[in-house]
């Protein structure tokens, strides 16, 4: 048998072109091959967070799912200890009636927009 090493291991980042624009600290989901966009509602081909702001068909850094913890925006109130899913903008919600949960909220968030701390699960 031939040796084998992974491409990409947990936790590192991957790089993928923008199929459109991507904001820095949001999530990104997979939209064709190596190519990634805004994570819409209850994205259940979210891939991670972008690194940075990417046009569409520029190169992007994704940090990928496999655990930590992110730093990310809310769609609105979200209370500490709640399963969270995508929302639109690449933004994250409280579960809810959604079916693909992302992570575990560390803290609340208030309002929209609050930057608030994800576990990646």
């Amino acid at each position: 048998m031939a040796d084998y090493l992974p491409k990409f291991k947990p936790g590192q980042s991957v790089t993928f072109t923008a199929s459109a624009d991507v904001t820095g600290g949001r999530l990104v989901a997979i939209t064709g091959n190596r190519t990634v966009g805004p994570a819409g509602a209850d994205s259940a081909a979210v891939v991670g967070v972008a690194g940075f702001d990417a046009k569409a068909g520029e190169r992007v850094t994704v940090f990928t799912r496999a655990g930590g913890v992110h730093p990310l925006t809310a769609n609105g109130a979200i209370a500490a200890g709640a399963q969270v899913s995508s929302a639109a903008s690449g933004k994250v919600q409280t579960i809810g009636t959604t079916t693909n949960p992302i992570g575990l909220a560390l803290e609340a968030a208030a309002a929209d927009n609050d930057v608030i701390d994800v576990l990646f699960v």
